[in-house]
């Protein structure tokens, strides 16, 4: 048996990622061009049911923008999970937003709609779930509530490339969805992001706030920043576009097999109405979750990642006094196992022999 780490992500960039930058850089049209267009038309046609696609320098710049375009800014509040990476938090206090940090049921690790009902107030404008991982949140339940309570969703979906929920595409369903193309999700374009939208405005003003508030050189409609996406980067997400499909279906099958085979720790279920893509495989560990992943990586060289151990209202960033209990139970209990599709047979089963090796010691 191998004895080489296993990387918890790999990014997968081949000859036809090589080409396509090659052909950028003999064009001499480098800035957002014919590229980006050509990705964006790409992009909505595969993964978001024909809505338009705005892209963009990063997730991050994505969100920002979706929400200053979507006309969030100061005295209004979004509700957010706590348990996700910190942009999603980042990108509403960016506007002058305040994010108010609701808790995540236990299952899937996304948003619990009746922690998000209990923290709709009379600022409230929008609820911004997190696709974590690649399971989508419950689309349906919180949709509910927004309408209820005539708020606007924005979704998260920067782990969640081609997830689905009831059958339609995550990113079909907000006012707006951002995708990250970050180097070590499910597709990359080297970095950048990808803004959805079903709001012909709301697409507008995305497009003059990535580019100095212009539409046309030196028409300045109004302030904008520089948030664009290269053609060099275009043309490299164009090429995993066309490669996301079959990489979804070996991430899923790597998942059925570790979900066969693992004993002695909770693996990720995935609810009837959705798609996971798995972005990460995360488990939950009891007791020791740091040894545990300590010794994945030590004694069986099998790399790993606790996606996240400090909740974004603790971070000295926010700062908030919060009572998140399933947020920090998850906190204190997951790992991230590797599903990518660059992992052998032999491989998946070194996985399975250090983490049921582990379990049964109780390390």
């Amino acid at each position: 048996m191998s004895t080489s780490p296993i990387p918890a992500a790999k990014p997968i960039i081949g000859d036809e990622e090589r080409e396509a930058v090659d052909r950028v850089l003999r064009s001499g049209m480098m800035a957002q061009g014919p590229e980006v267009a050509a990705f964006e038309q790409e992009f909505s046609a595969e993964l978001v049911a024909g809505r338009a696609c705005v892209a963009v320098n990063s997730g991050t710049s994505g969100l920002h923008l979706g929400l200053l375009a979507a006309g969030v800014g100061p005295g209004d509040e979004v509700i957010v999970p706590s348990f996700t990476f910190a942009a999603t938090a980042n990108s509403v206090a960016l506007t002058g937003a305040t994010p108010v940090f609701a808790d995540i049921e236990p299952r899937y690790f996304c948003l619990d709609p009746a922690a998000v009902e209990a923290a709709v107030t009379e600022r409230t404008v929008g609820i911004m779930p997190v696709h974590l991982y690649g399971h989508p949140a419950d689309l349906t339940a919180l949709g509910d509530i927004a309408e209820r309570h005539g708020l606007k969703i924005f979704e998260d979906a920067a782990q969640a490339h081609a997830a689905t929920w009831k059958g339609a595409p995550v990113g079909s369903f907000g006012t707006f969805a951002m995708f990250s193309l970050y180097p070590t999700k499910n597709m990359t374009s080297g970095e950048g992001g990808m803004v959805s939208t079903g709001d012909a405005d709301l697409e507008r003003r995305l497009r003059l706030l990535r580019n100095q508030g212009m539409l046309k050189q030196y028409e300045n409609e109004l302030v904008g920043l520089n948030n664009r996406m290269t053609d060099v980067h275009a043309a490299i997400g164009r090429v995993q576009l066309t490669k996301l499909a079959g990489w979804t279906k070996q991430r899923q099958e790597n998942a059925a097999f570790l979900d066969a085979h693992l004993d002695g720790v909770v693996v990720p279920p995935v609810s009837e109405h959705a798609t996971h893509v798995y972005h990460q495989y995360t488990i939950r560990v009891s007791g020791d979750r740091d040894g545990f992943a300590a010794a994945l990586r030590s004694e069986y060289g099998v790399g790993c990642g606790v996606y996240y151990p400090i909740p974004n209202h603790r971070l000295p960033s926010f700062g908030r006094d919060a009572d998140l209990p399933e947020t920090e139970r998850a906190a204190a209990e997951v790992i991230s196992l590797p599903v990518h599709p660059s992992l052998s047979s032999e491989d998946l089963d070194r996985i399975v022999t250090a983490v049921n090796t582990l379990a049964k010691a109780g390390a």
